[in-house]
């Protein structure tokens, strides 16, 4: 789901929380609104370029197209004001890696309210109407976005699932552990048009392994790989880095941009920016990580990846990484019960969960999930008793197994009804590595 165009991210909080009154899908608060409603052929460029617009960037005719092929119109929100596009929103539907497989998600995107109409309610209403439409028409279980301010989407449900780990890595004092295996391949770099076609294959065999990457069609790959000029804040075009095993079999990638100036000239620091990496074994990630330090006239490398990234293990001096989290994927349930089912838990699980929702009032409830901890779970209404009580944007930062429902629970937000049951469950939710989400800053969710 995430590279060079403008993030998925809505504009300062402009509606109410969903305990308070708000306006209908259909019914924004001023009568020279439109209805919210999809997108119209001939409405997509002037929505796409409003909501661009609020986050300070533009669109070209290239991009518009990118934009265009990656969307689908039957899936997007919009408000108008006199035929003026003032509000929209988008769902890319996308397959997610969850724990113990895949499960279909809404990717919510293209998320904007224009600057002279905040504070009306257009963002509720264009969310009610989102999740309304994506379970009324039994489509993805789950809802999942980026948001660049992580104070508005809590209110409608959604919850921090995973964190990227911003490292800054000194190139310098890199040094790799005696014994570290690097394996017989070899690192190429690669022309775009040779590389693509090898970096995808890496990908969507690492992606079904790592709990937090989505699926990519060609049409996503278009809008990752996009590499205009105006986007690269005046860093290089995108290098390909290809790791190739003694068969010539592609194992791993790196795709990465630098800031290298020779002889130190215009006073800028010398970066490398690890734009996405991706390997199917350890040597071939320790090799490309061995690349990518041994590139000369570069004082840094940039990286966001993993909370429990592998990297820092494999050097004599830990402290040459860096690292900052911060929240990335928020998931919400659209439908707890297909949600929780459509995973699988590290532990047999009996548990009734009281779940509360008001902005998607068929999810509030007892619900019984049920797992048996060999990736056979059921999740059903009932009138037992409950052992848990939470809100749903608890259960979405705990589904993909990172945030655990007993810190949670510490914070006062899991209430434990009966005793051990916390404890249970927030074992059986976990998994075994860190989820993450594969990309820095990008639109369309790639």
């Amino acid at each position: 789901m995430s590279t060079s165009s403008a993030p998925e991210r809505s504009p300062s909080p402009s509606s109410p929380s969903p305990q308070s009154p708000s306006p209908s899908p259909s019914s924004p608060s001023s009568p020279s609104l439109s209805p919210v409603r999809c997108v119209e052929e001939g409405e997509f460029d002037a929505w796409a370029r409003m909501i661009a617009d609020t986050y300070g960037a533009d669109r070209s005719a290239a991009e518009l197209a990118d934009q265009r092929a990656a969307t689908d119109l039957g899936r997007t929100s919009a408000v108008f004001d006199g035929g003026v596009p003032v509000a929209g929103a988008s769902v890319y539907p996308r397959v997610l890696t969850v724990p113990g497989g895949t499960l279909p998600v809404a990717g919510v995107a293209s998320v904007g309210v224009a600057p002279t109409h905040r504070r009306r309610g257009l963002l509720t209403a264009m969310m009610r109407a989102q999740l309304n439409d994506v379970y009324e028409r039994g489509l993805e279980p789950v809802a999942v976005l980026r948001p660049s301010e992580a104070g508005i989407y809590g209110r409608y449900g959604y919850g921090p699932a995973t964190l990227g780990n911003q490292l800054r890595i000194d190139r310098r004092a890199v040094r790799f552990r005696d014994g570290t295996g690097f394996g017989t391949g070899t690192v190429r770099l690669r022309p775009a048009e040779e590389a693509r076609g090898r970096v995808e294959e890496v990908y969507d065999r690492a992606r079904l392994a790592t709990t937090g990457w989505p699926d990519r069609q060609a049409v996503h790959w278009a809008v990752r790989l996009a590499d205009h000029p105006h986007r690269r804040g005046g860093a290089t075009s995108l290098r390909y880095a290809v790791h190739e095993e003694a068969d010539g079999a592609a194992s791993g990638y790196a795709l990465y941009r630098h800031t290298s100036v020779p002889d130190g000239a215009g006073g800028a620091d010398p970066v490398v920016e690890v734009v996405e990496l991706a390997a199917l074994s350890r040597p071939a990630y320790a090799a490309l990580w061995r690349f990518l330090a041994g590139i000369d006239l570069v004082s840094r490398l940039g990286y966001e990846g993993a909370v429990d990234e592998v990297l820092p293990w494999l050097l004599e001096d830990p402290r040459a990484v860096r690292s900052a989290p911060v929240d990335r994927l928020w998931v919400r349930l659209v439908d707890v019960g297909r949600a929780l089912a459509g995973r699988s838990y590290a532990v047999p699980l009996d548990v009734v969960l009281e779940v509360r929702d008001a902005f998607c009032p068929w999810n509030a409830g007892r619900h019984r999930l049920r797992a048996d901890g060999d990736g056979v779970a059921v999740c059903e209404p009932t009138t037992a008793p409950a052992d848990l009580r939470l809100d749903v944007a608890e259960l979405g930062a705990a589904f993909l197994g990172g945030t655990t429902l007993a810190a949670l629970g510490a914070a006062g937000r899991v209430e434990e009804l009966r005793p051990g049951a916390l404890a249970r469950a927030s074992a059986a939710f976990r998994g075994d590595r860190e989820p993450w989400y594969p990309g820095g800053w990008a639109f369309p969710l790639y």
